[in-house]
């Protein structure tokens, strides 16, 4: 047996494992090849970057969107819907969680992904940023934030330990250190105070995360706008070693000009080798232009919460179906677009069930924005991986710019 190669060895362990435990040898051999978080940069165009981030739980294909699921649930979609339009991971909150139905809770009925119905990666936020938008309902000290629900007004306590605890009962994939996220703008000595002591928050979620195969802990790089705090948040976060990398602090309230400035240096002070996170972004151009700049994952509220109100985002930009224009259209949303919406549906019928408050308004407003947005990652994807990413961008823009399809004619007697 000494000519097998490490691999046959393997598919013989799988094949003798599936025979005593009554499983298929794919699956016996697709968990044996998986019990481990990683991360593989397979192309770059300018700084834009393509890639894998490999999970028990499945493959994240990188620049990844992350739709969010708050509560345990994208609202107005299934489960089944999301997987559908291309998301290959979602994120779930921590603050939103422990409060309802509760971390302890969720953990006794099998975990998130059970309870969700969701069975591919999850990552969870820490809950510093809710926690910290508080503002009179909590109390910040070195031990962490003691703060009221927006519920009901009991009284909670989130620490690095906490969070690392609750995020572990939810059974995330990719955890989230416990940070501080000031709202900009504030002065260099606020700003270098929260910074730090994000830091040694960091530190403490490290050692309370402790050794986890199969999940990831990343850590969230602060510092405002101020490229010196940057540079020592970056250093201090790969001092203590993280699987992957978040850019915190930003869109909230600097402006897209300001974001980007901040990702021209922020981005090249993580490593190169681990997934870099633009956390809370964003709109299409905000997405693209975070990429350009090296970043691999983001996550927002934008396509359902803009689903919900009638905004629905196309490759010629923004269309808000409430509008007058769209009551008697028999054209799709987006004619390109091979979302249910934009298949079997007229803005018409969109214009009609949104102003009738319709709950399939919500869905399918919904559906189409997250296939949008996952569209984009797609095209992303493709072009960086052929080197013409400068191209694609041109060309997004370009289309964008062009603005909605005129209105049609009025034509009746």
């Amino acid at each position: 047996m000494e000519f097998l190669t490490e691999d046959i060895r393997i598919v013989i362990w799988v094949v003798k494992a599936g025979r005593r435990l009554g499983k298929s040898a794919r699956a016996i051999y697709r968990g044996a090849m998986t019990d481990r978080f990683s991360f593989s940069l397979t192309a770059t165009s300018g700084k834009a970057r393509t890639g894998v981030i490999s999970t028990p739980r499945g493959d994240i294909r990188t620049p990844a969107f992350m739709p969010v699921g708050t509560a345990a649930t994208v609202k107005a979609m299934m489960p089944e819907s999301v997987r559908a339009t291309g998301a290959d991971i979602l994120l779930g909150n921590t603050y939103h969680l422990m409060l309802r139905p509760g971390a302890e809770r969720i953990a006794h009925l099998g975990g998130l992904h059970r309870f969700m119905n969701w069975e591919r990666p999850i990552l969870t936020d820490s809950g510093g940023f809710q926690v910290m938008s508080l503002a009179e309902l909590r109390k910040l000290t070195e031990e962490g934030v003691s703060f009221k629900s927006h519920i009901d007004g009991s009284k909670h306590m989130l620490s690095p330990e906490r969070s690392m605890e609750i995020q572990k009962l939810l059974g995330s994939d990719i955890v989230m250190c416990f940070d501080e996220c000031p709202a900009l703008p504030a002065d260099r000595a606020r700003i270098a105070e929260s910074m730090r002591l994000s830091m040694r928050w960091a530190d403490r979620s490290r050692e309370a995360f402790g050794d986890r195969p199969g999940h990831a802990l990343f850590g969230i790089q602060q510092g405002g706008l101020e490229q010196d705090f940057r540079q020592e948040s970056a250093e201090a976060l790969i001092q203590i070693g993280f699987d992957g990398y978040a850019v915190g602090g930003l869109a909230v309230g600097e402006g897209q000009a300001a974001m980007f400035g901040c990702l021209d240096f922020a981005a090249d002070m993580l490593p190169v080798d681990k997934p870099r996170y633009l956390m809370g972004v964003g709109k299409p151009d905000d997405i693209v232009g975070a990429v350009k700049r090296g970043i691999d994952m983001m996550d927002c509220v934008l396509p359902s919460r803009s689903g919900r109100t009638g905004q629905a985002f196309t490759r010629r930009g923004v269309v808000n179906i409430k509008n007058a224009r769209h009551a008697d259209d028999p054209r799709p949303l987006d004619e390109a677009c091979t979302c249910p919406a934009c298949s079997n549906y007229s803005r018409a019928y969109l214009h009609h069930v949104f102003r009738s408050q319709e709950i399939i308004s919500s869905m399918l407003l919904t559906w189409h924005n997250l296939h949008y947005f996952q569209e984009i990652m797609q095209g992303m994807r493709d072009a960086i991986a052929e080197d013409r990413f400068e191209a694609w961008e041109a060309d997004f823009h370009a289309g964008r710019s062009e603005g909605d399809i005129p209105p049609l004619t009025a034509n009746r007697s």
